[in-house]
């Protein structure tokens, strides 16, 4: 056992712990990271820059009736500070604002409680808050909360991501004019003069490092002289927003780490948390965990993420902890388990009802089906299903809740009609829950497959100008300036994709978006789909279905055979505004429209469907497709 303390020194305007291997400096009663002290170096985070330094949370907001997804930022300062624990084991301080309504226009009006946790000897801390919106305060959105670590810029060059996805990173320096050159938005700078020669023609953006929920539980940076490694781990999902393919930042040039717990990205105005008057609310953001870790010379410095993985592992099984000392956070003994077996039933795939396998299954606030991906301010928790279909969801914390799911290969999205009321130590067996995904009759044409991503689509190599080398070989889309290429490769056709001779791997371009024809100046584009009809009947009406991956600020309209035809067969009226084109993802928020087709309409022979992408704003309006199918009439072929 180690004879080293556990020290806790608080001063008039600092306030020190050190717990034997690493020592933490915040400021008193502020609650800002100053110092990290560990293996020699001296801090680890970055106090000279020009804006952001150290380590803190923040947060943006914006006053009540604000459609913007930024507002003001502020970076939160306590007023009071107290120790909740100290013992020779563990320390946890809290750092507490409350509102003050004379300031009003400067600070967010929330009652925030922002938690560290130190243990003797573990290389890290924890921490969490709670957010509290009163009934004595007023309404406002908002729009983002996040941990931020700025760290120190001589140190930290070599950011990890995932296993593919790490490399060498260009400095800040390098984006500043003269160095880097803006491009489309201020995110994404070309690096025209770095400082390191290598990273000269590459663009930088930190939205080209983003992770799904699901996937994004640790990343950070690498010191190699040092070696010594600054991660971030986030053991549950629970208090995220958006569920489980909600895309977000992660760490980026600077060099910044994030823990994030709400956003906008990816998503749009639908995930700002938009308080009413005297609402009460009141959440729980993490806990989670900024780990350190060194090796025994630089050699070794890339096995600090393996080490880091391992660690994240460790946190994960350790869910829920046992240590917060707030009665808001719920312990293991009062989380509960809910289970049972997911199934599929497609009269025109089977006769029996498939095991939903491979499915997600998750718990979030009582709503329509597919609410949770808009889902703002409870908790969500969610799971995989088995090779037979069966869930079992645990941790879930007491409250009222639908069960969701979906279905890779199937459409739509799924929920358990009942609201589940969950009381403390729960378990709760559902049994077999019956997922009907939309349909109307068999299936004729298909293009695409039914997983909520463009994936399986054509993806161009981008502009030469434009590269970054981490995509080289790896998540194509992920490249800056995709958009642009539609132009390049249909400077004055749109594309034309026909049933049974065309490839939607090769000849279906992955967003439909505006084509350029000037400064500022755009065109909507029309995509047609061809199919003959020559062994369809004349009689009844058809069904059209169309999976979005994405939408931003577009307009879909559908026609068929007469692309002028006034009203279209769908206007879907202007949807979306998850950007996800302009932040290199393959899908934002997923849209699922249903089109009739009257047999009247369709010609003997060769049909076209016409697909208008109607808003002409800007180049970053479009959509992306997931899966489109034509189904026949219901008693075409009968059913299985």
């Amino acid at each position: 056992m180690s004879s080293r303390r556990l020290q806790l020194n608080a001063q008039n305007d600092y306030v020190v712990i050190n717990n034997g291997v690493v020592e933490i400096t915040w400021t008193n009663p502020g609650g800002i990271i100053r110092g990290i002290k560990f293996k020699g170096i001296d801090n680890l985070l970055e106090l000279n820059n020009k804006d952001l330094n150290g380590g803190f949370w923040d947060l943006n907001w914006s006053k009540a009736g604000s459609e913007k997804t930024r507002g003001k930022f502020d970076t939160i300062q306590g007023t009071d500070l107290q120790v909740i624990v100290e013992n020779e084991e563990q320390i946890e301080l809290s750092f507490t604002r409350m509102w003050n309504p004379a300031v009003q226009d400067e600070q967010a009006p929330l009652y925030i409680d922002r938690r560290f946790v130190v243990f003797r000897d573990v290389p890290g801390f924890y921490s969490y808050a709670i957010f509290e919106h009163t009934k004595d305060m007023p309404a406002f959105n908002l729009n983002t909360t996040r941990i931020a670590f700025m760290l120190n810029k001589e140190k930290f060059h070599y950011m990890v991501i995932t296993d593919g996805r790490q490399r060498f990173m260009p400095s800040a320096e390098d984006r500043l004019p003269g160095r880097g050159e803006p491009l489309a938005y201020p995110e994404a700078v070309l690096l025209v003069d770095p400082v390191e020669p290598e990273f000269k023609g590459e663009v930088d953006d930190k939205y080209q490092y983003s992770l799904e929920n699901k996937d994004n539980q640790v990343h950070g940076w690498i010191c190699f002289d040092p070696p010594v490694g600054f991660w971030q781990i986030t053991p549950s999902n629970e208090f995220r927003t958006g569920g489980p393919f909600k895309q977000d930042l992660t760490s980026h040039v600077n060099p910044t780490t994030l823990a994030i717990f709400l956003t906008s990205h990816y998503a749009g105005t639908d995930l700002l948390v938009k308080f009413e008057p005297r609402e009460e609310w009141k959440k729980v953001l993490g806990p989670v965990f900024t780990y350190f870790n060194s090796a025994s010379d630089k050699e070794m410095a890339l096995s600090l993420w393996d080490d880091a993985k391992r660690q994240m592992n460790e946190e994960v099984q350790s869910w829920p902890y046992s240590f917060p000392t707030s009665k808001e956070f719920p312990n293991c003994g009062q989380r509960c388990v809910v289970r049972g077996r997911m199934l599929v039933q497609d009269r025109y795939l089977s006769k029996e009802n498939l095991p939903g396998k491979d499915a997600y299954v998750g718990l979030a606030a009582p709503g329509d089906a597919g609410s949770w991906q808009r889902e703002n301010k409870g908790y969500q928790f969610w799971t995989t299903t088995d090779e037979d279909g069966y869930f079992v969801i645990t941790n879930v914390r007491a409250g009222s809740y639908n069960l969701y799911g979906l279905v890779h290969g199937f459409i739509g999205d799924y929920k358990y009609e009942v609201v589940i009321t969950i009381t403390e130590g729960s378990d709760i067996e559902l049994g077999e829950v019956v997922y009907e995904p939309p349909r109307d009759g068999p299936t004729l044409w298909e293009i695409g497959i039914p997983d909520r991503s463009a994936a399986e689509f054509y993806i161009p190599d981008p502009n030469p100008k434009y590269v970054n080398k981490l995509y080289i070989n790896q998540d194509k889309f992920r490249q800056y300036g995709l958009w642009e290429r539609y132009a390049d490769l249909y400077p004055d056709n749109d594309l034309v994709y026909t049933v049974g001779v065309s490839d939607f791997q090769k000849d279906w371009f992955f967003a439909q978006v505006n084509r350029k024809i000037g400064d500022n100046a755009y065109q909507s584009t029309t995509w047609q789909i061809k199919f003959n009809s020559d062994n369809m009947d004349q009689v009844g009406a058809y069904t059209l279905r169309v999976a979005l991956a994405a939408a931003n600020h577009a307009e879909l309209q559908v026609r068929i055979n007469d692309p002028t035809a006034d009203p279209p067969l769908l206007s879907s009226g202007e949807i979306g505004g998850d950007n996800a084109i302009a932040r290199h993802a393959i899908h934002g928020i997923y849209w699922l429209f249903t089109v009739t087709i009257p047999s009247s309409l369709l010609l003997g022979g060769e049909n076209t469907i016409f697909l208008t992408q109607a808003k002409t704003a800007n180049a970053f309006q479009g959509i992306m497709y997931d899966y489109i199918r034509l189904e026949g009439p219901s008693f075409q072929n009968g059913n299985l």
